[in-house]
């Protein structure tokens, strides 16, 4: 069968295999976001550890706080919805309406978060100074 077809020897495997299956692809995608997520999770949670043994003393402190929780309740609902995307199938058409809407909301959301973050940045989160 090899000598048959002599202009597929050389290429990539993956030209025989088949399509790409989106699906897969948006699985992924949806699973690297969430291990972001995770990771700017833990960030601020670390960043209200901070701000917390800092005490109501520290300038900003009110302010950060709001912000670090509003940070952390988005990247909870981003979280779910993430959950909900990975779980319907993309190749399913009479999903992609719901999957499209998901899709932008999560951007929107994610998009928000940073904005959030770039203030806590702001404000700074320093950690409480133990030599006084």
């Amino acid at each position: 069968m090899q000598e048959a077809l002599p202009h597929l020897r050389g290429r990539n495997h993956r030209a025989t295999r088949g399509a790409l299956n989106m699906n897969h692809y948006a699985n992924k995608k949806s699973a690297a976001e969430s291990m972001l997520d995770v990771a700017l999770l833990m960030a601020n949670a670390s960043q209200l550890k901070a701000v917390l043994e800092q005490g109501p003393g520290f300038t900003f402190y009110k302010p950060l706080i709001t912000l670090i929780s509003i940070s952390l309740i988005l990247q909870v609902t981003v979280g779910i919805l993430l959950i909900f995307i990975v779980k319907w199938n993309v190749n399913d058409e009479s999903m992609h309406f719901k999957l499209n809407i998901m899709e932008n909301v999560t951007t929107a959301l994610v998009f928000i978060i940073v904005v959030v973050n770039v203030f806590i940045t702001a404000f700074g989160v320093q950690k409480p100074n133990t030599n006084s």
